[in-house]
């Protein structure tokens, strides 16, 4: 007789009989039970744990800090490896090691307290000058550096190295300082028309190297670097001309800018802090603003990020080029015409723009070639400029070292890689950071 229920399974088996069921339900049980149990979800992460946890992730804030902090600290160690009294007390620190570090914390502490002193607020200060005079000098300092950085940050991101600010920022300086002693204009256009004179000058300066590289290829680098040196010498040789030198003096120094061409001081006649600063900050919006919300910028970051696929795509990069070194130009221009019209110098000097073109590079580079980050690297450099000529006064540091320290923080912030391995900052964070640097180059 056949099983009237029989079990499913293939037709060329024997059916199973009762006890090989059992057996296996039994298996099954037994292997239900010593299966691992799933792990239970993990908590989510307080916002107390997060905050942690992201303060010491590799991001652009964390690195820029660290990068000072280190910077600060190889400044230490060489203001007092600049101190021969200091170091005196190191040849017997076996047997009295109290000397050379209470020597070593006065030195240090004093330096930077100065620096401090002379670029923020002096605690000890009485009355309304002396206490603004430190932010004043800050921001009379930032405000040229604005426009040259923003030079060369607009640049970078059109994909070019506009190494000429230097240039650009002299032939600025040159016709702004001549419109501003030639020609007799009231108060309001007299200002006016010498900044467009600076501007101008700094955007026929990069035109030049603008129209080569569309033109021909060549290179913006050694086009801007030759007319950088054209621009000092140019410079040099139009000061002691007749109509430009100062009748009243025997050596290179121009007529001085009439003070209706003067960018008026917002502080009072005592504060060099002039209007110049409140330009910057419109400058920088606007090219925020064009970067970011206009067709013009869109071009210039495509040109920037491939210009072969920018060209495909129906984008004249010969243009865009040109118009990026113009406008490159006009902000340099702006930042040269500050050195005259400003409080830094009334007259032409053959070293009246000093460095803030090549200063500009670095401020560029330390703003990650964004207009905002621009703004707070020049205030920085602004910052350490003011401080550091106290701390030479006072301290008797070198202001050289001030150089150094800047020098330090701009290889540091370029090297995030290095942060992250001294600090030993999260390699995830880190690697985000440096995909963000090389795409803002």
């Amino acid at each position: 007789m056949s099983n009237p229920n029989p079990v499913s399974g293939s037709p060329d088996k024997e059916p199973a009989t009762e006890a090989e069921l059992t057996a296996a339900g039994k298996a099954d049980r037994g292997a239900t039970m010593t299966a691992p149990k799933q792990p239970a979800p993990e908590p989510r992460p307080t916002l107390g744990r997060l905050f942690l946890d992201n303060l010491w992730a590799a991001n652009t804030v964390t690195v820029t800090v660290l990068a000072l902090v280190l910077a600060m600290v190889v400044g230490a160690v060489l203001i007092i490896v600049s101190d021969p009294e200091v170091l005196a007390t190191y040849s017997y620190i076996t047997a009295r090691p109290g000397d050379a570090l209470n020597a070593s914390w006065t030195v240090v502490s004093e330096a930077y307290t100065n620096l401090f002193k002379g670029a923020i607020f002096d605690p000890e200060a009485t009355g309304f000058t002396a206490a603004l005079s430190p932010i004043s000098e800050t921001l009379t300092y930032t405000a040229p550096l604005v426009f040259t950085g923003l030079s060369v940050a607009l640049a970078f991101r059109g994909g070019l190295f506009n190494i000429g600010a230097q240039g650009q920022a002299t032939m600025g300086v040159i016709l702004a300082a001549v419109a501003g002693f030639a020609l007799p204009l009231p108060p309001v256009v007299h200002l006016v028309v010498a900044l467009i004179a600076g501007a101008a000058g700094g955007a026929i300066w990069g035109f030049v190297p603008g129209i080569l590289k569309a033109r021909t290829g060549a290179h913006e680098v050694i086009n801007t670097i030759m007319l950088n040196y054209v621009a000092v010498y140019f410079l040099s040789w139009v000061i002691i001309q007749n109509g430009v030198q100062n009748p009243d003096r025997a050596d290179a120094i121009s007529k001085p800018v009439d003070s209706s061409a003067q960018l008026p001081r917002l502080l009072g006649d005592n504060l060099r802090v002039h209007a110049g600063i409140l330009v910057a900050v419109l400058a920088t919006w606007f090219i925020a603003w064009l970067l970011n919300r206009s067709t013009l910028g869109f071009e210039l970051r495509a040109v920037g990020a491939n210009p072969d696929a920018a060209r495909t795509a129906g984008i004249s990069v010969t243009k865009t080029y040109v118009l990026v070194m113009v406008i490159a130009g006009v902000l340099a221009g702006l930042g040269g015409s500050q050195m005259v019209l400003g409080s830094t110098a009334t007259a032409l000097t053959p070293l009246v723009v000093a460095q803030i073109g090549f200063d500009g590079i670095l401020v560029a580079l330390l703003g990650r070639v964004k207009p905002w980050g621009v703004l707070l690297a020049a205030l920085l450099f602004g910052a350490l400029q003011a401080g550091g000529n106290r701390m030479q006064s006072y301290s008797g540091i070198s202001l050289e070292l001030v150089t150094v320290l800047q020098a330090l923080i701009v290889i540091f912030i370029a090297a995030p890689a290095l942060v992250k391995a001294i600090f030993q900052l999260r390699a995830a964070r880190a690697a985000r950071l440096q995909t963000s640097l090389a795409k803002g180059w």
